[in-house]
């Protein structure tokens, strides 16, 4: 890192500027949705007794996802000690906890009550998934904070890897732990299954790395900062191979669930019968945020950069895709609460429940992502975040 110089965004020229309020906008657009919904409860959203977790909840959850999978290419540095990677990583420390906040502040606003969060905060569940996550949660801001701290600091700087390793287990729990928010819940028939762990990881590592690029590669440019070909073809390599993980472990999951006799139903529900759910998997989560990438990046499109951030932005809008199959269409599939049987009553029993997302539900999960936008923004103007170049002679010097 010796030939290194990490320099701040000066943040002066109208540009900047533009950019900060236009997000401020957004953020000011979510703060009036969570307020509207404060006030006149959750009836004006499209949710209901049947789907607690609406939009938001999408949002939130894809936000938190992508935030330890952020984090990934400042593990790669560390942890695994890649040279190429360590004047990337503190880019990627400060876009992880600026995602983070982003999922969570949008996460606790979509509560039917705000004010209450001090209730779930004093009152611990320890058989509830839902409470380990609250220390899962704040355990990943101090960690990362403090690797963050050793990578800026000299003083320090020995303890990075230290410090990385923590923050890299700790974020593999996170995950594990938001995926198994899902998995242990045996009363949705989508869920209820170990192998929502290990997905929500590698789900992670892609959304996560696309997010990186798009905000990398927007960053270098918009600062007239030379980024060469080395950074992004690696990078656009690793990611590849992040889509095609997701890929094959979606595959498995449902070939899995249909050799069960029992999910036929659900099933059904998801693949063929589920109208926007069913259009939403195969169409975006399969073929916009899995297939698409893959024929760009492993292509000869793969090597022009106007293509891989279409390949980036694709994923991106696979995975929440993705993550509103996984929350949406887990709560529409009717519950099975008497197998064998079929109950029938005025409470909509054995019916799929369909959902439409509101105006305020949309802005406030667009508030979320406006806030984690707004950080990194804030954070690359204070801190010497980036380097002054990534041209390829200068990786190349990093690498020998």
């Amino acid at each position: 890192m010796a030939s290194i110089t990490f320099r701040e965004v000066e943040g002066s020229s109208l540009k900047y500027w533009l950019l900060f309020g236009g997000l401020g906008l957004f953020v000011l657009f979510g703060a009036l949705a969570w307020n509207y919904m404060h006030h006149h409860g959750h009836v004006v959203t499209g949710m209901d007794n049947q789907i607690v977790w609406g939009l938001p909840h999408v949002f939130a959850v894809f936000l938190i996802v992508a935030a330890s999978g952020a984090l990934n290419v400042a593990s790669i540095a560390s942890v695994f000690n890649q040279k190429m990677y360590k004047p990337l990583a503190p880019l990627s420390a400060v876009l992880a906890l600026a995602l983070m906040l982003g999922g969570l502040l949008v996460l606790v606003l979509d509560l039917g009550r705000s004010d209450r969060l001090i209730v779930a905060m004093t009152h611990f569940n320890f058989k509830s998934m839902f409470t380990w996550n609250v220390f899962l949660y704040s355990g990943f801001f101090g960690l990362v904070g403090i690797y963050l701290w050793t990578m800026l600091d000299r003083s320090v700087a020995p303890y990075s890897k230290t410090a990385g390793t923590a923050a890299f287990i700790w974020r593999l729990i996170l995950t594990t732990g938001t995926g198994s928010l899902f998995g242990f819940l045996i009363a949705r028939e989508l869920y209820g299954t170990s192998m929502l762990a290990p997905m929500f990881i590698i789900m992670s590592f892609a959304y996560g790395l696309a997010v990186y690029l798009m905000v990398l590669a927007a960053a270098y440019a918009w600062t007239g900062r030379a980024l060469g070909d080395a950074v992004m073809l690696r990078l656009k390599g690793l990611l590849a191979v992040f889509v095609a993980a997701v890929l094959y472990f979606t595959v498995v999951y449902h070939l899995t669930s249909l050799y069960f006799a029992k999910m036929e139903g659900v099933e059904a529900f998801i693949l063929r019968d589920g109208g926007i759910i069913t259009t939403l998997f195969w169409v975006g989560q399969i073929i916009i945020g899995c297939v698409l990438p893959l024929l760009i990046l492993l292509t000869a499109l793969g090597k022009q950069r106007t293509w891989i951030m279409v390949a980036c932005a694709l994923i991106i809008l696979g995975g929440m895709a993705q993550m509103y199959v996984t929350i949406i269409g887990a709560q529409a599939f009717p519950l099975d609460m008497f197998p064998g049987l079929i109950e029938k009553s005025s409470f909509a029993d054995g019916q799929v429940h369909s959902y439409a997302p509101s105006v305020p539900e949309f802005f406030l999960g667009l508030g979320g992502v406006a806030i984690a936008l707004l950080a990194t923004t804030f954070g690359v103007k204070v801190l010497r975040l980036l380097p002054a170049t990534l041209d390829d002679a200068t990786v190349a010097k990093l690498e020998h």
